[in-house]
């Protein structure tokens, strides 16, 4: 029996939307939301039936009959901590993304988009591995001061599913391999994966492991108290300081990865040690992470959309090779994640998550 499965990942100023049978792309398309039509709304949950619309609207247009569909997935917004996994949405859910309890994304409208769309179809709603999927073992979360815990928020969705892909290239499932995950994207995040959980990483959103194309990173502390105290920010300058201002756009005054790289190739020389660096801390975080699973690594996963950059992943190749084999998958395919997510519960392969 093939599955018709419906995949919704909302970004802040678009909307993603894929279309599979079984885990095979049909049909692909993106919307864009211009900034002046998002600013009606005071909340991002505010925008999900205006978004619905468009939605529905476009699927129409291209004649996906939608009472042929098996499920919906929505990309997973910012609820509580939970292990990784296919969870079928519910009043639970729903309740802490429309009160913003945890947090407001625009990733909080995949779950709200989908579960209208498949009341009204009567078949199932799910989200797959949200940002924040925590499998940490206890010993991750000292952080150095009781008043402080160490955090898990990461690319979930995308680490687990290069690693199944990885586990599946060594012929054997996610559940019985060991992997590093570096996902190289805005932000950089570094999986310790142990038998299908990922019991170490550093928190890719608010500041720590390797500093990434805007955002700081692990800073100096004694140094970054005294920057935060001296009177020069606010709180909330610190803050865009460390995610969104941080990193190589602090140094270059860009983002732009690709402008990055060729300033480096045209002879740019703070370019080119900026984009070392990065690659230095990379691979310096990997082998933290080895540490983590004893040394028992099957093998290291670069993912991500910097991971189309040969010369960035071959320098962190050069430090981490010695750990273990090197897969790259470039990119990040997060509509497929999510439809193969669905899929490996529509055909019993997984049992859903209650979200509680």
């Amino acid at each position: 029996m093939a599955y018709k499965i419906l995949t919704i990942n909302p970004g802040s100023t678009s909307t993603k939307v894929g279309v599979f049978d079984d885990d095979n792309l049909t049909m692909k398309f993106s919307l864009s939301h211009p900034v002046e039509e998002l600013s009606r709304y005071a909340h991002v949950n505010e925008q999900k039936d205006f978004r619905k619309e468009i939605i529905l609207s476009v699927l129409r247009e291209k004649g996906i009959k939608l009472e042929e569909l098996s499920a919906v997935v929505g990309r997973g917004g910012v609820i509580k901590p939970i292990p990784g996994g296919t969870y079928r949405i519910n009043e639970a859910m729903l309740a802490d993304l429309q009160s913003m309890k945890y947090g407001e994304h625009a990733s909080n409208l995949g779950a709200l988009i989908a579960q209208d769309i498949a009341t009204t179809l009567n078949i199932p709603a799910f989200i797959v591995d949200p940002v924040v999927v925590d499998e940490l073992e206890e010993l991750a979360r000292y952080s150095g001061l009781p008043e402080i815990s160490r955090k898990s928020i990461f690319h979930a969705l995308n680490q687990k599913a290069v690693a199944r892909q990885a586990a599946e290239k060594m012929g054997k499932k996610y559940e019985e391999c060991n992997f590093l995950v570096i996902h190289l994207g805005g932000g950089i995040s570094i999986g310790a994966h142990q038998k299908g959980r990922v019991i170490d990483v550093n928190n890719a959103l608010n500041g720590e492991g390797p500093f990434s194309p805007e955002r700081s990173g692990g800073l100096p502390v004694w140094d970054l108290v005294q920057l935060a105290l001296s009177g020069k920010y606010s709180l909330m300058e610190m803050k865009k300081r460390i995610t969104g201002q941080g990193g190589v756009v602090a140094y270059l005054g860009t983002q732009d990865m690709l402008d990055v790289e060729k300033r480096a190739e045209k002879g740019d020389k703070e370019a080119l040690m900026v984009f070392q660096a990065m690659a230095y801390q990379v691979a310096k975080e990997a082998g933290a992470m080895a540490t983590v699973l004893k040394g028992k690594v099957d093998s290291v996963v670069i993912t991500g959309g910097l991971a189309r950059s040969e010369l960035f992943v071959k320098w962190i190749e050069e430090r981490v090779s010695f750990i273990a084999p090197v897969f790259v998958f470039p990119g990040e395919d997060e509509l497929r994640a999510l439809a193969q997510g669905a899929f490996r519960v529509l055909k019993g392969e997984e049992e859903a998550r209650k979200y509680s």
